[in-house]
């Protein structure tokens, strides 16, 4: 990846891995925006865009994303949560949206998107590094137990649920795991590591 030039991450997680913390923080060390999936699925619901919308306002201006944001004040970043699986009723519809706005953003924009499916959508993006992040299960709950405020057989429950949920949903839409390594192009174990350890570390692949 050429930092030089326009470019996107995508950071793929697991749940309570610590990998959307990673991706702010690449973002604010890069100086680009970093965008999650929840901001993507709160834009949709706020202003019930259809693809047909998204695709006219890509049409309209080179830099409507900017233009966009500037209208209805979208921040850079959402609060952290652990269950951003979209609702499954009209999933396909759902999918199709965001992968457009996605695409619109990468191209208005060099940025980091921590989401699902980021290394389908931007399989064939001339400069985009992919990324899946992951931990060991107990870091994992302990984790959640400290962020969430949960109970261990609380966190144990979420991160079962929103494993399950977000290996059906990327299996159901690009026909491949979101733990088949042969889609990234760094696969980082927080284990025993801290998120500003492993956003250098990034960084440093970058360079």
């Amino acid at each position: 990846m050429n930092k030089n030039e326009k470019f996107v991450i995508t950071i793929n997680r697991e749940a309570g891995s610590g990998g959307r913390t990673v991706g702010s923080k690449v973002a604010e060390k890069l100086g680009v925006p970093f965008y999650d999936k929840a901001l993507v699925q709160a834009l949709m619901e706020k202003y019930n865009l259809t693809v047909e919308e998204i695709e006219s306002l890509k049409g309209r201006k080179h830099n409507w994303w900017s233009e966009f944001k500037r209208v209805v004040g979208i921040e850079r970043s959402m609060a952290d949560s652990v269950i951003d699986t979209p609702d499954m009723y009209n999933a396909a519809d759902i999918f199709r949206r965001e992968v457009e706005i996605l695409k619109g953003i990468a191209e208005s924009e060099s940025c980091v998107i921590a989401g699902r499916s980021g290394f389908f959508v931007f399989e064939d993006h001339p400069n985009h590094l992919s990324i899946l992040i992951t931990a060991p299960l107990e870091q994992r709950i302990q984790r959640l137990m400290r962020k969430q405020g949960l109970t261990e057989e609380e966190a144990r429950k979420a991160i079962k649920k929103v494993d399950t949920t977000r290996e059906n949903y990327i299996n159901k839409f690009t026909g491949t795991s979101r733990y088949d390594t042969r889609n990234y192009d760094l696969v980082i174990n927080m284990a025993g590591k801290t998120e500003d350890q492993i956003a250098n570390l990034i960084l440093a692949y970058i360079e």
